[in-house]
């Protein structure tokens, strides 16, 4: 049996029809039409100063018609979920006049596709969207001038469907993009002067979709890291710290060597057993007897927010409009909080999994990653390689939310597979996913505000600690408002004693729980509806829109609260996309259980592209809001994380799904993101609905039973 050839016919395995390598593709042959574009304003944001924020030297995407009509675009984007694939296929497929199924996304691979900073925020419908469908519109454009040269007439004369040319005046004649691209190449670089049609034009987008990728998945054909084989191919357990900071003195591993067929490996401080089944090589791993020098890190679950507060970074202001000490004066009443949010963990369904094989030259790794050029680059520098030597392979990954923007486990394996020359699995046990998360950040926000006799909200002095300033604005019609952030969201060097990062809408659900709890007391205190309060101090149109919509929905039935009805209400923004909530809730005040027994959202997000899909992701952040505004939050000890599993962390479980309705305004404007903005809202619209019920105001989530029969306490 050659290894060797079967190792390279799996690594050319699953790769698109009709690809081209990335190093090549302005020379490109064989026929067809090619347009190279960049992503427009997604370009200029992940341009933002940091470590590997910089500007691809080519072009950020490219598609190309074959000459079978077939159309392939290549994007650097991934699909982990959020239904990229799909979208972006549909907005394709409208603008270049082709059928949906002949349309193929070549999604992430760093051999075929162009770089890309990752896929995150929301980014790829709103900002890499927009120029698709500008190269699509120029490549349409070329095809019309061939096809009126080849029938005889005008462009004007000419119309498109499913990738049929055809003359309005004699449809007759007609002539397909197959036919057109047919021994031709023809390449463009889009200067996003081509017009795009109208959203009313299109009749792909705007149209319930199934998933491309929905057969696969629940048939079990699709295939993610973890799926991925080779001959030979060997799992690693690595020695893993008992603590964050904890510095390796000394290993043993005589008695793990003993274990047969079992390989140690040793590099510096990454130890690790490799054996071709992964329980041996766990139990090789087990025997490893190392000791390590733990840092003391006076910081735990009881001391957390003293902890933050006493070492705050100095602020920075960044929004200050009106006089807030003008506005104080004028408020009746006056309102000072300070809120609290917990460490969160990604929780993917899916852990951090790679595979790796080094064959000499070239290095291949298969990872669950939202960010394989980033990932390129690492492997590429930490092994001493150049980075074209460098492929990532992303399959489907199960799950990422922010949390697959690290990429530990690639550089792991790919280290590996280079020392052993042999391929190599690396697949993080839950354990291991949660010691290595990067957890959303604990925060604080302190809100200083004031409304007078009318209900109108004269001030608003906003702190935000560490959670940065997504979903901080105000939204609320204040005259005297001033904002400031301390830290750059997870970015605070030293505070930590973990690694935090981007978690589902970034910092957001933070400040809108803050914000909407704060708006909730003040209506609560001024005695008027929460609903009519918050129209009564907004003029953000989105925003009035819908709250009106939800309210309808709910047949919301004003009321002073706390009612005792369980009704709770919030509104945010995310991504572009503005939402509102409201929630039922019964509490039980004998255990402090609180169960959701049904959600309302309306969304507003711009042109939405596949409602199926944009509902899929409602419900889904829906369901994952229960989690961090009920249960979510890590244990820890210093840089020691005590949660390891899901026995003691609890995500929500099918017994808490509430009934759910949401609503979409569709709106003739640029599409928006649809990944995170239903999710911000959640932690809010709860402890919103159990003041409503039973007069117990929380001020930090998760908003635990303990925590809600504390509260009780206090009413």
């Amino acid at each position: 049996m050659d290894k060797s050839k079967d190792i390279q016919d799996y690594i050319e395995g699953h790769t698109p029809t009709n690809t081209i390598k990335r190093r090549n593709f302005i020379r490109l042959l064989g026929g067809g039409i090619y347009v190279f574009f960049h992503a427009g304003a997604a370009l200029k944001l992940m341009a933002a100063d940091g470590e590997q924020r910089r500007l691809p030297d080519d072009f950020n995407a490219f598609l190309r018609i074959h000459e079978n009509g077939k159309v392939s675009c290549y994007t650097g984007k991934i699909e982990m979920g959020q239904g990229a694939n799909t979208g972006l296929a549909m907005m394709l497929a409208d603008e270049l006049d082709v059928a949906y199924e002949n349309v193929e996304m070549v999604m992430g691979d760093t051999d075929l596709c162009p770089w890309d900073m990752g896929t995150f925020g929301s980014l790829t419908t709103r900002m890499f969207g927009p120029s698709m469908l500008a190269a699509a519109a120029e490549a349409r454009a070329v095809l019309l001038e061939l096809a009126a040269e080849k029938l005889g007439t005008d462009v004007e004369n000419l119309d498109v469907k499913k990738g049929v040319v055809f003359n309005r005046q004699d449809q007759s004649e007609k002539i397909t993009y197959a036919q057109l691209t047919n021994g031709q190449r023809i390449e463009r670089v889009a200067k996003n002067e081509s017009t795009v049609k109208d959203y009313s034009k299109y009749k792909i987008m705007g149209k319930p979709k199934f998933r491309a990728d929905s057969l696969e998945k629940v048939t079990g054909k699709a295939k993610y890291s973890g799926d991925m084989r080779l001959p030979g191919m060997l799992y690693a357990r690595l020695l893993r710290p008992p603590s964050h900071g904890a510095k390796l003195i000394s290993v043993d591993t005589a008695e793990a060597e003993k274990v047969e067929g079992v390989q140690i490996v040793r590099d510096g401080d990454l130890v690790a057993a490799l054996h071709k089944d992964p329980e041996m090589a766990e139990k090789a791993r087990d025997l490893f007897r190392a000791k390590f020098e733990e840092p003391d890190k006076p910081v735990n679950n009881d001391n957390l927010f003293d902890y933050l507060n006493e070492r705050a970074p100095e602020g920075n202001v960044n929004i200050n409009e009106g006089d807030l000490s003008k506005g104080e004066e004028l408020a009746t009443s006056v309102f000072n909080n300070e809120f609290h949010d917990g460490y969160v963990a990604h929780s993917p369904m899916e852990p951090h999994t790679a595979m790796a094989y080094f064959d000499g030259d070239k290095m291949t790794v298969w990872a669950g990653t939202q960010t394989p050029f980033p990932a390129q680059s690492n492997i590429a520098r930490i092994l001493g390689m150049e980075e074209d030597k460098v492929r990532v392979k992303p399959p489907y990954l199960g799950g990422g939310f922010g949390g697959k923007s690290a990429h530990g486990q690639a550089v792991e394996a790919a280290k590996l597979a280079k020392l052993t020359g042999k391929p190599i699995m690396v697949d993080w046990s839950r354990e291991e996913e949660f010691f290595y998360d990067t957890f959303r950040p604990a925060a604080i926000v302190k809100i200083n505000s004031g409304i007078d006799d009318a209900g109108k909200i004269n001030f608003w002095d906003y702190h935000v600690y560490y959670a940065g300033d997504r979903g901080s604005e105000t939204l609320y019609d204040v005259p005297h408002q001033k904002r400031t952030v301390y830290g750059r969201g997870w970015t605070a060097p030293g505070i930590h004693p973990f690694d935090t990062g981007a978690w589902r809408g970034p910092g957001n659900s933070t400040n809108t729980f803050a914000r909407e709890t704060q708006v909730d007391i003040m209506a609560a205190k001024a005695g008027i509806d929460p609903v009519e309060f918050r129209l009564k101090n907004l003029k953000d149109q989105r925003a009035i829109d819908v709250l009106e919509a939800v309210a309808e929905m709910a047949d919301w039935k004003p009321g002073k609260s706390p009612s005792g009805r369980g009704f709770g209400v919030a509104i945010g923004s995310d991504a572009g996309t503005y939402v509102a909530h409201i929630a039922k809730v019964d509490v039980n005040k004998e255990t402090g259980e609180v169960k959701v027994l049904k959600v309302w959202v309306a969304q507003e997000m711009g042109f939405c592209v596949n409602p199926q899909g944009a509902t899929i992701q409602m419900e889904g952040c829906i369901n994952m809001g229960l989690g961090y505004s009920l249960k979510e939050f890590i244990e820890f000890e210093g840089g020691k994380v005590k949660t390891k599993n899901f026995d003691t962390y609890e995500i929500p479980r099918f017994s808490w799904i509430p009934e759910m309705e949401t609503k979409i305004l569709q709106r003739n404007a640029p599409p928006q993101g649809g990944g995170e903005p239903a999710i911000v809202c959640m932690g809010a619209v709860i402890g919103n609905a159990i003041y409503d019920q039973t007069g117990a105001r929380l001020l930090e989530m998760a908003m635990t039973p303990a925590k809600v029969l504390q509260a009780l306490k206090n009413v």
